[in-house]
């Protein structure tokens, strides 16, 4: 979904629809919960979700895994984020989390207002109430903000990614949008040369660490550079459909009535391939991408 339009580009739609007319299973992999997923995303056509960086999996409209932090750790973030002086979203599966009064950053303020006009999220309790369980934590920091501390202080439970711009992604420490490709992997029985991963953030290097075949959008985290396979156009220069036809992903239909792999172009390898396309966290600059 592009940024500023916050559209979803007809070249996109079409490829993923002939990718699953061929029996290819499309999955979103985000950083977004799935209350921030599901409604905004539902237009897409994919087989299932990866949320919360791998905290939560759905398949198929099944709920197959999820993962929240504990209730006392809940607690004790929210006043590690208060003593470091940082602010952000607390996401959880149902709903989202914002400081009661407006926040000194407008990205916050942002979010807050689409959230809530959107989809009617972050309007039933504040941070600062607490008693809440939560998956994950999306936070900006400033001058004031003692980062240091706050990594310190939760580094033996979470992972905490960096943004840029001082923004940070804070999630479960095990895991990652890689292990819920492993997890589905696992789950449907296939190989690691049938999974394809598209992906343009930095939330996105564990996935891209961790697949054979990946794909990075023209504008992308050069973070990801040591691992990407191949670059493709932009998301709204058709980058997904032209990265689609470039691996043949359109070409080749699967037959799931048949056990054995039907015999294509030796130039790809054989199989019903998993396309794990990214769409990132609650943040204004990557909000909104698929």
């Amino acid at each position: 979904i592009r940024d500023r339009t916050k559209i979803v580009p007809e070249s996109t739609l079409r490829a993923l629809k002939q990718a699953r007319e061929n029996g290819h299973l499309v999955f979103i992999n985000t950083g977004r919960t799935s209350c921030n997923t599901l409604d905004s995303m539902k237009h897409i056509p994919v087989d299932g979700y990866v949320c919360g960086c791998g905290t939560e999996i759905i398949y198929q409209g099944n709920v197959l895994m999820h993962s929240t932090l504990t209730k006392e750790q809940c607690r004790r973030y929210i006043q590690v984020i208060q003593e470091c002086h940082m602010e952000g979203v607390l996401e959880a599966s149902d709903d989202l989390y914002f400081p009661q009064n407006s926040s000194r950053f407008p990205e916050i303020e942002d979010i807050r207002q689409r959230m809530g006009k959107a989809w009617g999220l972050g309007c039933k309790k504040y941070i600062e109430d607490g008693g809440f369980i939560y998956d994950k934590m999306f936070l900006l920091s400033d001058q004031t903000s003692d980062v240091v501390k706050f990594i310190e202080e939760v580094r033996d439970d979470l992972a905490v990614i960096d943004r840029r711009h001082g923004s940070y992604e804070c999630i479960q420490k095990q895991y990652t949008k890689a292990t819920g490709i492993e997890y589905m992997r696992k789950y449907l029985g296939y190989d690691m040369d049938q999974i394809y991963v598209f992906g343009d953030s930095s939330n996105d290097l564990a996935m891209f660490e961790y697949a054979t075949h990946t794909v990075a959008m023209k504008e992308h985290d050069s973070v990801l550079d040591p691992y990407t396979e191949y670059v493709t156009d932009s998301v709204m220069n058709d980058g997904i459909e032209k990265a689609m036809k470039h691996y043949q992903l359109n070409k080749y239909k699967y037959d799931n009535s048949k056990s054995e792999i039907p015999p294509v172009d030796s130039r790809r390898p054989s199989g019903h391939y998993r396309l794990f396309c990214n769409s990132p966290p609650c943040r204004q600059a990557n909000h909104n991408r698929l």
